[in-house]
């Protein structure tokens, strides 16, 4: 994971909530060049890179993948399996019997306190997860096994229909 941090006055993106942004090939450059602390750019160079940072971080898209968290005890034991293993396989009943309600009682709560169903919110637990590895440099194989997806393919549909990209195009080669 790389850092740029920048003086309050400069605000890219708006920070006053946390965002997910969507890194061009461009910006991900800019990044790599200016948390290198030995790269060897002057001052006037250094300036020119972070003014170009600063105008292609005004620009990303903030992709939308607010994972609510749920404050019922038993929904946040489902959680905690989840997040454990995002690939967990069970069922809402299942899990249920794993945390001792029932899947009724599970459904109508994950409604009640984060506006999604249980399939919608486990499927952006997963593509949280799947930012992670695709950051870390896992393929996308790899990461489609990692996050619960049966095929590659049923991944990359998941994934486009959420941030309207490949998972891809937010994989972070591995440093040479």
């Amino acid at each position: 994971m790389r850092s740029l941090a920048f003086p309050a006055l400069i605000d890219p993106i708006g920070g006053e909530q946390p965002a997910v942004l969507a890194v061009t090939p461009l910006l991900h450059e800019l990044v790599a060049a200016l948390a290198e602390p030995d790269s060897g750019y002057g001052d006037a160079e250094r300036a020119t890179l972070e003014q170009a940072a600063v105008d292609q971080l005004a620009r990303a898209e903030r992709l939308t993948l607010h994972l609510p968290a749920p404050v019922d005890d038993r929904l946040r034991a489902v959680a905690a399996l989840l997040h454990r293993d995002p690939a967990d396989p069970r069922s809402l009943s299942e899990l249920g019997a794993a945390v001792g309600a029932s899947e009724r009682t599970l459904s109508r709560l994950f409604r009640a306190e984060t506006g999604l169903t249980f399939p919608q919110w486990r499927t952006r637990l997963r593509l949280h997860h799947a930012l992670d590895h695709l950051a870390g440099g896992r393929s996308v194989t790899a990461t489609a096994s990692a996050c619960g997806y049966a095929t590659p393919s049923a991944f990359i549909e998941a994934f486009r229909s959420v941030f309207g990209t490949t998972p891809a195009q937010h994989r972070v080669p591995p440093a040479p």
